[in-house]
């Protein structure tokens, strides 16, 4: 992926929670930010659907609920991370501020707690993509 790409980002969004799944994708947009690509959804409610995308390889970010249930966000990250060869980057939703270091034990690369807040998640997720831009020369 680079900033001048056409083709847009895909952004797997997993919660079994249909409003939590539609804050993050309202939240976001279509365009995070106006030198990254445009985003495109892939809605999960089910942790085997999560499995069956990431292996894939079609996934460029993963936004994952901690509190999702019966299989949490948090433990998909950390294992996701131990089993997927260039893993995409993971942005966890943790049930509160008090459980930001839940992110660093399940070795997601950003985390935003719930209420989610738009601008907090937009800016995260932009650092994410970034972080995956190749520099130019």
């Amino acid at each position: 992926m680079t900033a001048n790409s056409s083709a847009p980002v895909r952004v797997l969004v997993y919660s079994d929670d249909s409003d939590v799944r539609q804050q993050v994708i309202l939240g976001l947009g279509r365009r995070v930010h106006p030198d990254l690509p445009e985003l495109t959804y892939v809605e999960v409610a089910t942790e085997p659907v999560v499995w069956q995308q990431l292996d894939s390889g079609q996934i460029d970010l993963a936004i994952l609920d901690g509190e999702a249930t019966p299989a949490g966000g948090l433990g998909i990250a950390r294992q996701l991370k131990d089993e997927i060869y260039q893993a995409p980057p993971v942005l966890v939703l943790t049930g509160r501020r008090d459980d930001l270091w839940l992110a660093t034990w399940s070795r997601a690369e950003a985390a935003v707690s719930h209420p989610l807040d738009p601008i907090e998640l937009a800016e995260a997720v932009t650092r994410l993509l970034r972080s995956r831009v190749p520099s130019e020369a």
